[in-house]
């Protein structure tokens, strides 16, 4: 498979990385799923801390205690987790980073984190200390490179002028445009790479797309605007690809998109994930139609 460089760092990740946060707790079910992933020649491996409370990280530790250096181990910061309260609250403090890596490196059973990454952020975060944090961490080796997984356009802004992140993971499909007219151009310009997150839409991109319809619709399409875009796309890309083909090839035809991070239930859809990534780029033509027939949305909120 083929492998992109993250923004100005010396990592390159396979251009599908495997989202682990569906891998459940179970060796005997995740296992298989993370050996296809090296078979596909997948090296990029996404977590968070908050994955089933931590135990994904252990999760991937026992599976890598034997070849840690072969693989992109990118984890997540800034949910916290307290006995006693209800859910999750969100902590961007520097206290609350510097403490939080040593469990995920024991989790992880690995002392260094390739991509350290910020789960989240608002313009109300101590943005400063919160880039001081990684920075430290990455002067004392603990981590290589840091990033944010964001879809803020003033967050990613801000780390943009004020911070050496590598990259920023975003939801982006054809069903959801919005980085296209303020994240992705500002990214590519500045040398930091994009990792993208629901590519297939929550499996509305896909050929199972019909079990997926509601009367609700999706963002801002409507029940029917949807059906009819689902069925105009299968119709155009019938006779030589997937929808997933092109949902998948729609985000690397993107200059700033280094890599997909896809979850996978199974070593099969892990496999035709890969299948998706290792299909024949868009031509011009077929992007142009893309965006012709799907709505170019623009972030409203999240700001």
């Amino acid at each position: 498979m083929q492998k992109s460089q993250l923004g100005s760092s010396n990592l390159y990740v396979s251009k599908l990385g495997l989202g682990c946060m569906s891998l459940g707790t179970e060796e005997k079910t995740a296992f298989p799923i993370l050996e296809a992933a090296l078979e596909e020649g997948i090296n990029y491996f996404d977590t968070a801390d908050l994955y089933d409370q931590g135990k994904n990280e252990q999760l991937l530790g026992r599976f890598f205690k034997n070849n840690r250096e072969d693989v992109i181990i990118a984890t997540k910061v800034g949910n916290k987790w307290e006995e006693g309260k209800d859910g999750w609250s969100w902590d961007a403090s520097k206290a609350y980073i510097k403490e939080q890596v040593k469990h995920s490196l024991k989790r992880l059973g690995t002392d260094y984190i390739d991509l350290y990454q910020l789960h989240g952020g608002m313009m109300e975060d101590p943005i400063e200390e919160t880039i001081e944090a990684f920075e430290e961490l990455k002067e004392e080796g603990v981590i290589l490179y840091y990033g944010i997984s964001s879809i803020r356009p003033n967050v990613i802004r801000e780390y943009v002028k004020r911070s050496s992140i590598v990259s920023v993971m975003m939801q982006y499909s054809i069903l959801d445009r919005r980085p296209e007219e303020e994240a992705l151009p500002l990214l590519a310009e500045n040398n930091i790479s994009v990792v993208t997150r629901g590519p297939v839409a929550k499996g509305l991109l896909s050929p199972k797309y019909r079990d997926k319809l509601t009367e609700k619709g999706y963002l801002d399409y409507s029940g029917e605007e949807l059906k009819e875009v689902l069925q105009t796309l299968e119709q155009k890309f019938l006779d030589y690809r997937t929808l997933t083909e092109a949902a998948v090839q729609y985000n690397l035809a993107q200059p700033a998109v280094a890599s997909i991070i896809a979850g996978a239930s199974s070593a099969e859809q892990l496999r035709a994930n890969a299948n998706a990534v290792n299909s024949a780029p868009l031509t011009a033509e077929e992007i142009a139609f893309i965006k012709e027939i799907s709505k170019a949305s623009v972030y409203k909120a999240h700001r």
